[in-house]
């Protein structure tokens, strides 16, 4: 067997590509079924794994750990939100303010919080989005701290993201292209330069890479995809607070890309299934899921830094070792 066809049987692969096929079928079972909470349940879902995705890009391969990316999911909800309290529906208008205010906000917060590193980039960070969450909060003639709701979702060529399942296709079809952009990237000169950066900004300055610039550019470009996250959100719930831009939410993500595995390719949709999922299973069971959550939380970490992505592919790696020849096999490679 091929090294390409023994990678695709690798349980790192066949369990995402499974999850994938299950986000594929879940709209049919709604649809069969009647059964709509579930299909709005897994949309949220597939919305927290793009932002997942989203932070990746900065976190896991350009190292910069941020705790302030819910801001740019607030931008975009309220990218949806603020036109649509006019009467605009124009799906292409929500997307552009979107977008234009994530890389604006992106480069400014960017900018600044890469004069630092370790600690001071995350409180920057950090602070950045509780300016953000208490200057929505002051904006009464739109909701404040109660936030708003969106009579006016988005509408693109006749297609209302309104509808639970139009706005779960779009966020599958999303969170498809931007997982084959993160792979095509990973191996990118741009993705490599970033992942050299993380390992060793010195070293890449030496050889010639402005370091800072590329880790400007997949900061911003972090913050456009988070933005679109929380477009997808706002129109998901018909809804925009500014709760999306606390730091909870902010600290919810981080979790989230630990449990899936910093740095790797299907890591973030494992880590938002398994949050979500475990938060949703636990709540059933106990009013007190929360400390069991944290339980869970911490086992999962003790995998190491690669998670659940990188437990699968070591149980790969053992499963092939132990396989007849499997030794042999390894030492042929090696050779």
């Amino acid at each position: 067997m091929s090294t390409s066809q023994s990678n695709i049987w690798k349980a790192g692969t066949i369990v995402p590509l499974a999850i994938f096929l299950l986000f594929i079928l879940v709209p049919v079972w709604g649809h069969v079924t009647d059964h709509n909470f579930y299909v709005a349940y897994f949309a949220r879902i597939l919305i927290y794994a793009i932002a997942v995705v989203a932070l990746n890009l900065a976190l896991g391969f350009g190292g910069l750990v941020s705790l302030g990316h819910a801001l740019f999911m607030g931008l975009g909800a309220y990218s949806v939100a603020l036109p649509a309290f006019y009467g605009i529906d124009n799906g292409w208008v929500h997307l552009f303010f979107c977008l234009a205010s994530c890389a604006v906000a992106g480069l400014i917060t960017g900018a600044i919080s890469l004069r630092t590193s370790g600690i001071g980039f995350i409180m920057i960070t950090l602070a950045f989005a509780q300016m953000g969450y208490f200057l929505f909060v002051s904006l009464k003639q739109y909701g404040g701290d109660d936030g708003t709701s969106i009579s006016h979702t988005s509408q693109f060529f006749g297609l209302d993201l309104g509808g639970v399942y139009e706005v779960y296709i779009v966020s599958l079809v999303l969170l498809m292209l931007a997982t084959w952009w993160t792979a095509r990237l990973r191996v990118s000169p741009f993705g490599m330069v970033l992942r050299g950066a993380r390992q060793n900004t010195r070293r890449v300055r030496a050889v010639g890479f402005p370091a800072n610039h590329y880790l400007l550019a997949s900061y911003v470009l972090s913050a456009m995809l988070c933005g679109v996250a929380g477009m997808l959100l706002a129109n998901l719930n018909a809804f925009a607070s500014p709760s999306t831009l606390s730091w909870i939410i902010s600290g919810d993500l981080v979790v989230m890309l630990v449990l899936g595995g910093i740095g790797t390719v299907f890591g973030p949709i494992l880590g938002a299934l398994a949050f979500l999922g475990l938060e949703e299973i636990l709540k059933m069971f106990t009013d007190h899921w929360l400390a069991v959550f944290g339980l869970v939380i911490v086992f999962i970490g003790l995998l190491g830094k690669a998670g659940i992505a990188g437990f699968l592919d070591s149980f790969s790696r053992r499963k092939a070792g132990a396989a007849p020849g499997g030794a042999k096999q390894a030492k042929g490679a090696k050779a």
